[in-house]
């Protein structure tokens, strides 16, 4: 990426088509995958293990929607809509999120009789967290500064989140078998979809070529190396090449769950979007 002339402003992106287009499929990218799992994270409001671990889990959604908000305003200055209406008026087509962040919690609705797992959680939480920090280290070399900025910024909260995820997997893989066992399977249920992170898209070759962000197999590689060297020391065992679903979120292709979650996202913000909320 180092090749590429910087490009300092959204004018200057703007002032070349390719450009522009190739910057707004991967903010769309960035900012839905965070969009989407912070509201899955919202979800465990009340339901979570203990008390400290409530306002923790709160805390990190919060964070994560507030990343989100700073690309949905890239953007907007690109000239795409209005930020709120980019997260919250869109069809689920229109969607760019990985298939992994869709996932429901578990069992059940939020507001009726909710079974949901910590374990997935955790891990779910944990591999897209590991994901995230490749990420915003190759972002930080982009040729679109402000995109570099930010993702600077993000990453010192980032950290956070990635001490309390390793933490928790520690604890549920020495503690008991039961919790083990659990956790063994969450890794199984979340290395299913997990192969999707990496990827970029269909325009994934503009994207490179205009110096964004590193490639797909770069940016893989590296993730699975600290994915691996987290499983070694917590003990736990390689779950072998990570899966990809059917559906392509990259595509716009989504789940059922997706439309739920829009659904909910959204319910209060449709009836009046020119409102101020």
């Amino acid at each position: 990426m180092g090749d590429h002339l910087p490009v300092d402003t959204v004018e200057q992106a703007k002032q070349n088509r390719e450009y522009a287009a190739a910057l707004a499929d991967l903010l769309f990218q960035l900012a839905d995958d965070d969009f989407i799992l912070a509201y899955r994270g919202s979800e465990w409001l009340g339901l979570a293990p203990h008390i400290e671990e409530d306002v923790a889990f709160s805390s990190m959604a919060q964070d994560m929607m507030g990343h989100a908000v700073m690309y949905y305003e890239m953007l907007e200055a690109l000239g795409l809509g209005r930020a709120d209406d980019i997260a919250q008026l869109r069809e689920p087509s229109a969607m760019r999120n990985a298939i992994l962040v869709e996932r429901k919690n578990g069992s059940g609705e939020y507001s009726e009789d909710p079974h949901y797992d910590w374990a997935y959680a955790i891990v779910r939480s944990y591999v897209y967290g590991l994901h995230k920090q490749v990420r915003l280290e190759a972002l930080q070399q982009s040729s679109f500064a402000p995109l570099a900025q930010v993702s600077r910024k993000m990453m010192t909260e980032h950290r956070y989140h990635l001490m309390h995820w390793q933490v928790w997997l520690k604890q549920l893989a020495n503690s008991t078998p039961e919790a083990r066992r659990r956790l063994e399977a969450a890794i199984g249920k979340v290395w299913q979809d997990a192969g999707e992170l990496s990827d970029l898209g269909p325009n994934a070759d503009a994207i490179v070529r205009s110096g964004l962000i590193a490639g797909e197999e770069l940016l893989r590689q590296k993730w699975l190396d600290l994915v691996k060297e987290v499983f070694q020391t917590a003990g736990l065992s390689w779950p072998g090449e990570p899966g990809k679903a059917p559906e392509r979120g990259r595509a716009g292709e989504h789940t059922a769950e997706l439309a739920q979650a829009l659904a909910t996202l959204s319910e209060v913000y449709r009836i009046d979007p020119a409102a101020s909320w």
